[in-house]
């Protein structure tokens, strides 16, 4: 049985602080944000502490992802900081709680 494809997302992580951001593209939005968040591959939000998703967006068309995540990294900062918090005011982790603590 195939498994259904899951819907590309676009999304922003910052660090707690709200001062760095990370704009990225996954296919699988649960997966990759652990990865952020375990510092799986290192990398920019792992080194600038960039483990709080603070905005995504979800396309069925991965050109049109691509083309969104091209368009917002073009973005002058203040612009995206307004594009989160129309949805994220307070800047919280909207990932807090996907995942089991051990």
């Amino acid at each position: 049985m195939l498994r259904p494809v899951e819907p590309y997302a676009v999304y922003i992580m910052g660090n707690a602080h709200g001062t760095t951001f990370y704009i990225g593209i996954t296919g699988n939005l649960h997966q990759r944000i652990w990865q952020h968040k375990t510092g799986h591959y290192g990398g920019f939000t792992h080194k600038y502490n960039c483990h709080h998703l603070l905005y995504f967006e979800t396309y069925t068309d991965v050109k049109q992802a691509i083309a969104r995540e091209k368009n917002l990294k073009n973005w002058r900062r203040d612009w995206k900081i307004n594009l989160v918090k129309q949805k994220n005011p307070e800047l919280r982790d909207l990932a807090a709680g996907w995942y089991a603590k051990n």
